[in-house]
């Protein structure tokens, strides 16, 4: 089954994205730009999540942007379930950090499609160039998004005891 065209390759991320995918130049600029949000020099809820990779085993950073939902930190995959972020928390079953100024060991739980739709409207709020890949207006109402929630992972920031 052919995936709909990503709403986001219109304009100049075009350059940073293909079927849904990062280009080269995507990797590319992402790896940079994961090493600035590491070091806590950009705010704007932008983390650095670190996640084994499930093929090498080696920690690869991943820039992301952390949503707050009634007190709580949320991760959304603009890019769906096939992100290799993604898929990497799932294969190492939530383990992960969060690097911004300095690193953090987390679990990430994922949420239930169900109850995603206010979480993805909250992520929409403070990630203005990731919502393009929505195919729905990031100011639609709640009721909107439950009918995107089954291809956007979502995911619960908790803190490791």
């Amino acid at each position: 089954m052919a995936l709909p065209e990503d709403p986001a390759e219109r304009g100049y991320l075009r350059f940073f994205y293909r079927d849904w995918r990062p280009t080269r130049l995507g990797r590319i600029w992402s790896r940079a730009y994961a090493w600035v949000v590491g070091l806590g020099l950009l705010s704007g809820g932008l983390v650095a999540l670190l996640v084994q990779d499930r093929k090498t085993g080696r920690l690869h950073s991943h820039v992301l942007v952390a949503a707050t939902y009634e007190g709580r930190r949320y991760l959304v995959s603009m890019l769906g379930g096939r992100s290799t972020w993604v898929q990497d928390v799932w294969a190492a079953n939530g383990a992960a950090f969060l690097k911004a100024g300095h690193v953090r060991p987390v679990v990430l739980t994922e949420i239930p499609p169900h109850e995603r739709a206010p979480i993805i409207k909250a992520w929409c709020q403070v990630a203005v160039s990731g919502r393009r890949h929505l195919s729905i207006p990031f100011d639609a109402p709640v009721s909107a998004f439950e009918t995107i929630t089954a291809d956007y992972p979502v995911f619960r920031v908790d803190p490791v005891r």
